[in-house]
């Protein structure tokens, strides 16, 4: 095992603890990140379409795009970055790519991407899971971390 092995390793034992959102591309999602300004932190949201999801393990990172003032802007987070907050899906989407690299080239109301029916069940689902990661969360930050 080579040192960058060992290193995305330990890394990954150590982001375990955190909840990863659960979301996919084409959803409609609201990203809560932390930017420094001078001395001064504070968090933006960006809420734009999921374009791509790619890479694995601590290098993973998605696109989002959103339209401002007729311009398309496109913007990438590091999954793992301790700099994310959080991602709150706001709309499930209904795709069949993996890259939706199409939508750079749609004006107006065909950027729009068809939303994914939820039965209840499945939302029940969904919510299930998302409280027991917070709870997963919460008991994590109440413990002292172990030291490696």
């Amino acid at each position: 095992m080579n040192r960058g092995e060992t290193i995305r390793k330990y890394e990954m034992r150590k982001r375990k603890k955190e909840s990863v959102p659960c979301f996919s591309v084409g959803d409609t999602v609201v990203v809560h990140y932390k930017i420094k300004e001078g001395d001064k932190e504070r968090i933006q949201l960006f809420e734009g379409t999921v374009m791509r999801r790619y890479g694995r393990g601590i290098g993973e990172s998605f696109t989002v795009r959103r339209i401002v003032s007729g311009e398309g802007v496109e913007r990438t987070f590091p999954l793992y970055s301790p700099n994310l907050v959080d991602v709150k899906v706001e709309r499930r989407g209904d795709v069949r790519r993996a890259r939706l690299y199409y939508l750079r080239q749609r004006v107006g109301k065909a950027t729009k991407v068809k939303e994914k029916n939820i039965t209840p069940a499945e939302r029940g689902a969904i919510a299930e899971v998302t409280e027991a990661t917070k709870e997963e969360t919460e008991k994590a930050e109440k413990e002292p971390a172990a030291k490696d």
